[in-house]
């Protein structure tokens, strides 16, 4: 996910690392490089032109001149810039009102919205009960595919009357009932935007007076999701945005434009097939991701529900004190299959010497060369030299350059704990 453009970003930051001052002969070559990564990404001109203004400003401004240390000065401002294009601080929750909440999904049709209103479900009832309903009419299919998505998702289905006048009414005295704590409303898409679907999203919208509307668009589909959010938002409005298929060959263009677009935060991305796969977008967590950061508190919140509190809350107190050890990685490591492997836990880690490298069965070699060590040098990584290592090797039938891989991507992982980004990012744990 963003994997070229968090390349870009880093190499960027690398390049202005080694200046002593930054000056605009030695700001403007990469500066450029960044503007060509984020059109190349499909991001909005304009966004793009304002956002590398803005950064070339404050990169020359007087904080960077003046600051002890220009380079955690950039990286600060590189990512506050970031965080801002990607709608600002703060994690966005779903509105909420005293009774039973309403969720209109609107979008075109192969956006992912069906399958969607399946995962909200799943978040949603964690609070209580929660009802599906489709009011696509036109389509066959539409009615038979919620009542699936909704099985899967464990919330409850209704089929909708023949006509919108008698499905709105229905679903208006079921939520005057206040049986359920959510109803989420899939409704009718279509190929591409017209003035029929529009016309049905404006009643729909005016007869439930929804809690909020939540656009849903596809990833892929680039600067074209921004377009067609910006015809739905000016036809018919909407509160939020929910991006679909981000871990497919998404190359950032919607995720980076579409709030700067459109004056609406993304509050869901989708990120696989699983029931699971919809995760909280928090930007400023995204855009650590992006400078190769990682993202630890998402990371943590992951785990949270994969392990006891007691675990959790520990691991979050050595995060922040830096104390995290190698007994430690390892307990992490038996987590993976509980989360879904490497594949969906690498993006939320800062970037470490071959990272890219990693797969499922490297972990297993990871584990046999922990497991081959001594108490001591578990809790000490730093004590293992040459002849540890040889020892280490043979005791885990893996070689020496392997063993020396997970200490290097060990230490660094520690160093990048230090840096004042993340230590500011672990103080939001809130276990």
């Amino acid at each position: 996910m963003l994997d070229r453009l968090s390349d870009k970003f880093q190499r960027f930051l690398k390049k202005l690392k080694g200046e002593v001052h930054l000056t605009e002969s030695n700001v403007e070559p990469a500066l450029r490089e960044i503007r060509i990564a984020l059109l190349e990404a499909d991001v909005n001109y304009r966004a793009v032109k304002n956002f590398v203004s803005d950064l070339r400003e404050k990169l020359l401004g007087e904080e960077v001149r003046n600051s002890l240390s220009p380079y955690q000065t950039v990286v600060k401002i590189v990512h506050q810039e970031l965080t801002a294009l990607l709608g600002g601080e703060g994690k966005r929750e779903l509105k909420t009102l005293a009774g039973t909440d309403l969720y209109m999904l609107i979008g075109l049709q192969g956006a992912g919205k069906t399958t969607t209103a399946g995962k909200l479900a799943h978040i949603l009832m964690q609070k209580g009960k929660v009802l599906m309903i489709s009011l696509d009419l036109k389509r066959a299919a539409a009615q038979e595919q919620l009542e699936k998505i909704a099985k899967w998702a464990g919330a409850d289905f209704i089929p909708a009357p023949t006509s919108l006048d008698r499905a709105f009414s229905t679903i208006r005295e079921i939520r005057r009932s206040g049986k359920y704590v959510a109803i989420i409303v899939d409704t009718a898409g279509r190929l591409h935007v017209d003035e029929e679907l529009m016309e049905e999203l404006r009643k729909t919208r005016e007869k439930l007076s929804p809690t909020e509307v939540i656009m849903v668009a596809d990833a892929m589909t680039g600067q074209e999701a921004v377009r067609v959010a910006q015809e739905f938002n000016k036809k018919v409005g909407f509160d939020s945005v929910i991006l679909t298929k981000m871990d497919g060959d998404a190359r950032g263009g919607a995720a980076l434009s579409i709030t700067y677009a459109t004056s609406r935060p993304i509050k869901f991305i989708g990120v696989g097939e699983k029931l699971e796969d919809l995760e909280a977008f928090v930007p400023e967590r995204m855009a650590s991701r992006i400078l190769g950061m990682g993202d630890l508190l998402s990371l943590i919140e992951k785990t949270e529900k994969a392990v006891e509190e007691e675990q959790a809350k520990k691991l979050a107190a050595k995060l922040r004190k830096n104390a995290f050890t190698l007994n430690d990685l390892k307990e992490q490591i038996r987590l993976l299959k509980k989360l879904g492997g490497l594949k969906k836990i690498i993006p939320f880690l800062p970037k470490m010497p071959g990272m890219g490298a990693l797969d499922d069965r490297k972990l297993i070699h990871m584990e046999a060369i922990i497991n081959s060590m001594t108490p001591e040098e578990r809790e000490r990584p730093e004590i293992i030299k040459a002849s540890r290592k040889k020892r280490i090797a043979r005791g885990s039938g893996r070689p020496v350059y392997e063993v020396n891989q997970l200490l290097r991507g060990f230490f660094q992982m520690k160093k990048m704990l230090k840096s004042k980004q993340v230590r500011n990012m672990l103080k939001g744990i809130d276990i």
